[in-house]
């Protein structure tokens, strides 16, 4: 599918608040409501919008602590790569996983209540049996930009 300015109008509305209704997110991107509704499932069809979510405070809901797992892998076979992957799909602390290309094999961002969390969630999960040699985390100090909307 092929993105025209109206489109691109409605993806950049609905990133900044999911829950607008049909006839203000057509007013804002000058539209008539059913063209605007029309479009929206078209987006979603396509894939293009891939689901609704709400977007939470993570401190407010007592995970106070994210963090960065730098992961080497036992192996780079697609056996290892897959095993881990599953693994971290059922992790609901991890909250990105990325495959990398570079010095380490993946990338995770972390979220737990505090320190001692971490540590038991490392010591249990980040190990061998998930395809782990290696983890180096990394500790932010401070969130400076932390975004969801893409720029489109």
């Amino acid at each position: 599918m092929k993105l025209d300015e109206i489109d691109r109008r409605i993806i950049r509305e609905l990133q900044l608040d999911g829950r607008i209704l049909n006839n203000e997110l057509a007013k804002r991107v000058g539209l008539s409501t059913s063209p605007c509704l029309r479009r929206v499932r078209l987006l979603e069809e396509a894939g293009i919008i891939n689901r609704y979510v709400a977007v939470i405070d993570q401190t407010k809901v007592g995970l106070k602590l994210s963090l960065f797992a730098r992961v080497w892998l036992t192996a780079q076979d697609a056996e290892t790569i897959e095993l881990f992957i599953a693994a971290m799909k059922q992790l609901p602390e991890v909250v990105e996983c990325y495959i990398m290309l570079g010095e380490s094999d993946a990338l995770l961002r972390v979220v737990v209540p505090d320190l001692e969390g971490y540590r038991h969630f490392q010591s249990s999960h980040l190990t061998r049996k998930n395809g782990i040699k290696n983890v180096k985390t990394d500790v932010p100090s401070e969130v400076v930009k932390q975004a969801f909307a893409l720029p489109i």
